[in-house]
């Protein structure tokens, strides 16, 4: 997203900071990460501040939040959907551009007994920078 259609918005500058700091990343940002970007660009901003604008532009549909379990969200510019991979040992986050064949929606479903409104797929393995390493 470019700062003139942020700007287009209506959001305040805090929000749009944020936004911004997101939208430029290439990894999939923490609330921390993404407050201290975000004090680059608006040093008075606070952490509360982050985080009560990263509910809004998640709940806006203007961002996408990402929950591993126990770990820390990350925040994803990326709101359509699609998938993910995860190392498991450094916990790089990559963006997977696939679509689920319908028998494995039908599977899934059947094997749970639910009602299926979506499916989400994670790829947990390690990086090629983590492999490279050994």
């Amino acid at each position: 997203m470019q700062f003139e259609d942020i700007q287009n918005l209506g959001l305040t500058k805090q929000r749009e900071v944020v936004l911004q700091v997101i939208s430029d990343a290439h990894e999939h940002l923490t609330a921390n990460e993404v407050f201290d970007n975000s004090k680059k660009l608006l040093p008075g901003i606070s952490f509360a501040t982050v985080y009560n604008s990263l509910r809004f532009l998640k709940d806006a549909g203007h961002i996408a939040e990402i929950s591993f379990g126990g770990g820390a969200s990350r925040f994803d510019r990326g709101t359509h959907r699609h998938d993910h991979a995860i190392c498991t040992k450094c916990g790089k986050l990559a963006d997977i551009e696939m679509e689920h064949p319908a028998e494995l929606v039908a599977l899934a479903a059947s094997y749970s007994k639910f009602k299926p409104e979506s499916l989400e797929f994670t790829l947990r393995g390690i990086c090629p920078d983590c492999l490279a390493k050994v």
